[in-house]
């Protein structure tokens, strides 16, 4: 299987929808318009395309978003510079071949060049003890839990601390910015994020 991670296209968002809402009770549907809103904020939104197929996406983002997730406004409480894993979905004929690995592997490389630390959550209700098992061994700890209002289920929230980037901070960032490379680079958007970034950020 021939693999690429890359960022999402603007085109490839019916794609990205409809991946979505066949991923079952664990992932939130949304329509058109909550989409396309969502990737106008992601500060990370890729696929993993196989043989020429999309076989997944994560979408992440940053703080001081306008996003009213529960989950997210939690984080926000809380943490003053973050990555907050929103969402992932692999397509059914793709699971259990490692790509949830390849992305959360993608999305920690992302992150650790930007904030201290990379969030996300799981739900309890039903648990879903194959989800918790794989964000420990990634290095996820419970910091929380709350009932999301509207869907009434219990989800415990993660948080990864992010050993690099005081390196990087205080060696890049606050020292004139990340070395202009490709993969250092931000996502391209057809429209500029909604919010501006907190000091010392990306």
């Amino acid at each position: 299987m021939s693999l690429t991670v890359r960022d999402v296209q603007p085109h490839e968002l019916d794609a990205i929808l409809a991946l979505n809402n066949a991923a079952g009770s664990t992932i939130l549907p949304l329509d058109g318009t909550g989409i396309a809103r969502l990737a106008d904020n992601a500060t990370y939104l890729r696929v993993a395309e196989a043989d020429g197929q999309i076989a997944g996406f994560l979408l992440a983002l940053r703080e001081g978003t306008p996003y009213e997730s529960p989950n997210y406004r939690w984080f926000s409480e809380r943490y003053p510079e973050f990555v907050y894993i929103d969402r992932i979905v692999i397509a059914r004929p793709f699971r259990r071949l490692g790509l949830g690995r390849v992305f959360y592997s993608d999305v920690t490389s992302f992150a650790e060049v930007r904030v201290p630390v990379l969030t996300c959550e799981v739900f309890l209700e039903p648990r879903d003890d194959i989800s918790v098992l794989f964000h420990g061994t990634y290095g996820f700890q419970e910091v929380g839990q709350q009932t999301m209002p509207g869907v009434n289920r219990r989800v415990a929230l993660l948080a990864k601390e992010l050993c690099s980037y005081p390196f990087v901070r205080d060696t890049y960032l606050r020292g004139g910015g990340l070395p202009a490379e490709p993969w250092l680079a931000e996502r391209e958007r057809t429209r500029p994020p909604a919010a501006k970034r907190a000091a010392g950020g990306v």
